[in-house]
């Protein structure tokens, strides 16, 4: 059962459902978005009916959610929410590009690739500080040092900044330096670092684990929405299947099922689902057509010096490429375009 709280509703109005329903034995956990605060309920649900919340000064309604994952749904949130990352919007009316280097290597390569990715129409810039590898000898990223150089270059070029952050003991160092924290596909399980960014206070990218279902997704974006925190954006980055003519199989259909099911934005990854840069225009292109949200792409400015993912990294001819469909193709569509 959810509590939807109207627009309106006081700090005051929102302290007293919860008291309420600790008075019949419940649990309740507060999610804050942008337009609604949402109240999930854990307990004996016959309870919750007697204690008349509908009622309450501030409650605009009270459901019965049959979805697991009740907070991120459709069902008490039936229009899509957008979500805003400094002055960057994300969600049903724009299109957003995401872009930067998969992995901060010096302060000259994240500058220069943050002015490659403002310049392409980004409206945030993407950065890896900790770096989750399959090799614990491949380079596992600058930690605090990549942070520093990733606040340098949102000062650079104004564009928020979003990073990766693997440990929930980090999460707090992260914020500081961060406007969102990414949640990588290989912790999209991981729920106690769920549990962390959903109690730092910033808006957070939830990327799809490689062999998780749609449900196992949302439920683990409703871990996040649990502790507080409705500002959460999906991100498809392609799943693993028997294909090995590409890094990953690009789960386009997982854009309007997930619409339909959850009010999130959802965004795709063309760059890690494809693992090649021919593929990240093409897939881009499908995005957009299909309705994703935005994209997130990696840009590099010497790929073939890249310590991490240059075969997907665009630079040049490519990123022009880019830039202008995504500047076109959107609008056709009713979207306002990045840039």
């Amino acid at each position: 059962m959810v509590v939807v709280m109207s627009p309106q509703a006081t700090e005051t109005d929102i302290t007293a459902v919860v008291e309420r329903v600790a008075t019949a034995g419940g649990e309740a956990f507060v999610s804050r978005g942008v337009s609604r605060t949402i109240i999930g309920l854990i307990g004996d649900i016959e309870q919750f009916h007697a204690l008349n919340l509908r009622a309450m000064s501030g409650v605009s309604d009270v459901m019965r959610v049959s979805t697991p994952f009740k907070l991120v749904s459709r069902t008490n949130h039936p229009q899509r929410s957008t979500i805003r990352v400094g002055g960057a919007a994300i969600g049903p009316d724009t299109f957003t590009l995401v872009a930067g280097p998969c992995a901060v290597e010096s302060r000259e390569q994240t500058i220069e690739a943050a002015q490659m990715a403002r310049s392409a129409g980004a409206t945030l810039l993407r950065g890896g500080a900790f770096k989750p590898r399959t090799s614990p000898y491949a380079f596992q990223g600058l930690g605090e040092k990549g942070l520093a150089i990733l606040a340098e270059a949102r000062e650079v070029t104004g564009l928020p900044v979003v990073t990766e952050v693997m440990d929930a003991a980090d999460v707090r160092l992260v914020a500081s330096y961060a406007d969102m924290l990414q949640v990588g596909t290989r912790n999209m399980q991981n729920f106690a670092l769920l549990q962390a960014v959903g109690q730092a206070g910033k808006p957070v990218l939830l990327k799809r684990g490689m062999t998780a279902t749609i449900e196992e997704w949302l439920m683990a974006a409703e871990y996040v929405a649990q502790r507080g925190n409705l500002d959460i954006v999906l991100c498809e980055r392609g799943i693993r299947t028997f294909e090995r003519s590409y890094r990953n199989t690009l789960d386009i259909s997982a854009v309007p099922v997930v619409q339909g099911l959850s009010h999130l934005p959802v965004m795709i990854d063309p760059s890690h689902s494809g693992g090649r840069k021919d593929l990240v225009v093409p897939l881009s292109r499908a995005a957009i057509a299909v309705g994703a949200d935005g994209i997130l792409v990696d840009v590099h400015p010497h790929p073939e010096e890249a310590l991490v993912d240059g075969p997907q990294a665009l630079v040049d001819g490519d990123l022009r490429a880019l830039a202008a469909m995504v500047r076109q193709l959107p609008p056709m569509l009713g979207r306002q375009g990045p840039g």
